[in-house]
């Protein structure tokens, strides 16, 4: 009993550790887009969490852990609705002894909300309110569980042996796709292309973006550190020290190669290199050695540097880089446990179908959700909305009322 209390204690914490990225993703968004759009983001991130959380209590978690049967094709069940615990949901029993079946619902919970986060940043400041929601109830609802059944539901992909041990693909990468179609669809801000070059739409607070960022890096120590699944001392090191050094690296990488490209220091830059890094490990955190996640992590830095380029060269206009860092590190990172896995039964091949499996069913699914919002009550703010703010037009209130600043 005392090690279940030991468990379970990690886990509440490294629970509570997610929840609060939830404040660093809001800080990242906020700061790098501009003030007019403040209260639009924040709007957006709150709720986020606080439908994703009721959403994830009645389908979500038997969505995502509806108990396979023997035999089935492992691609699509569900539980029922509502969380009913087991007889043994409050018992050593439960969990290999790791922990109880509520605090499982939650930590997953917080996970659900993350894939969602993602998108919000990708389409700031000209999607409208409403279509967000929507897509937001269907994606984190619907979507997400269903994806995370197939590896971490017992599905068919776990059942191959893919490998995915704190969501790279399954949280970044979900919500990485969605936000490509999403941007795909909307198209760019006003200003950002001229005469097809872009043009720097520079955030309004920085500093609240690098405090986002470091905040986000702590938060990892929970998103990988309790993704052990237990407290296990050695375990539990290792992952937040593979986190720590991947994080370092991407950074470090990311500014050294902007430099080289660039001829300046851009913190962005570096910002968006700590978090490439910090997606590039995540999927095996626990089966890499110090020095693999040093290269995992310096070239999801390098990734994000070029990555940001390309996206800006097809045309693609994404304010805070989220799709470079969710989702083209989500995919190095995960094609990287073939590569320097400790574990040989890690493939490449396999790791790959599971990349493969993931973008097809995103594509498809957020493609149909979005395109169909444009279609009917239509994505995308009017022109005056978008020049003036959406902080204005969405919500009548100004994030910043007795401090304007002069807006690009």
């Amino acid at each position: 009993m005392e090690l279940l209390t030991t468990n379970n204690v990690w886990m509440m914490i490294c629970t509570a550790l997610v929840f609060f990225m939830h404040t660093g993703f809001a800080f990242l968004e906020i700061g790098l887009t501009r003030q007019k759009n403040t209260i639009n983001i924040l709007f957006k991130n709150i709720f986020i969490i606080t439908v994703g959380l009721l959403l994830y209590y009645i389908v979500g978690f038997n969505l995502m852990y509806p108990g396979f049967a023997e035999g089935s094709a492992g691609f699509l069940d569900f539980a029922g609705f509502g969380i009913t615990p087991p007889e043994n949901g409050m018992t050593p029993e439960y969990a290999d002894g790791g922990y109880t079946w509520w605090t499982d619902f939650l930590f997953q919970g917080m996970f659900a909300a993350t894939a969602a986060t993602i998108v919000s940043g990708a389409v700031a400041e000209r999607m409208k309110i409403g279509a967000f929601m929507i897509f937001t109830i269907i994606y984190i609802g619907l979507v997400y569980p269903i994806a995370g059944s197939w590896k971490w539901g017992g599905g068919f992909l776990d059942q191959i042996g893919f490998y995915d041990f704190a969501g790279s693909t399954l949280v970044h990468s979900v919500g990485g796709w969605a936000a490509l179609v999403a941007v795909y669809l909307l198209g760019s801000r006003i200003g950002k292309f001229k005469n097809g070059k872009p043009q720097a739409i520079p955030g309004h607070n920085i500093p609240i973006a690098t405090a986002g960022v470091l905040i986000l890096w702590l938060g990892w120590f929970g998103f990988n550190g309790g993704s052990v699944l237990s407290a296990d001392p050695e375990l539990t090191s290792l992952t937040l020290v593979t986190t720590c050094m991947a994080a370092a690296a991407g950074g470090v990488v990311a500014v050294s190669v902007s430099f080289i490209k660039y001829k300046n220091l851009d913190l962005t830059m570096f910002l968006n290199g700590i978090l490439g890094g910090l997606v590039g490990i995540t999927a095996g955190a626990d089966v890499m050695t110090p020095e693999s996640a040093i290269i995992i992590g310096g070239i999801a830095g390098a990734l994000i540097v070029f990555a940001v380029s390309f996206i800006d060269a097809i045309k693609l206009d994404d304010p805070v880089g989220a799709i470079a860092v969710h989702l083209i590190c989500g995919i190095w990172g995960t094609l990287a446990v073939g590569i320097f896995s400790t574990n040989p039964e890690h493939t490449v091949l396999i790791q790959l179908t599971g990349v493969a499996c993931y973008a097809a069913f995103c594509i498809i699914t957020s493609f149909l959700i979005i395109f169909t919002l444009k279609k009917t009550i239509g994505i995308r703010v009017s022109e005056r909305e978008e020049l003036e703010g959406l902080d204005a037009h969405e919500h009548g209130m100004d994030a910043y009322p007795d401090f304007r600043l002069n807006e690009h």
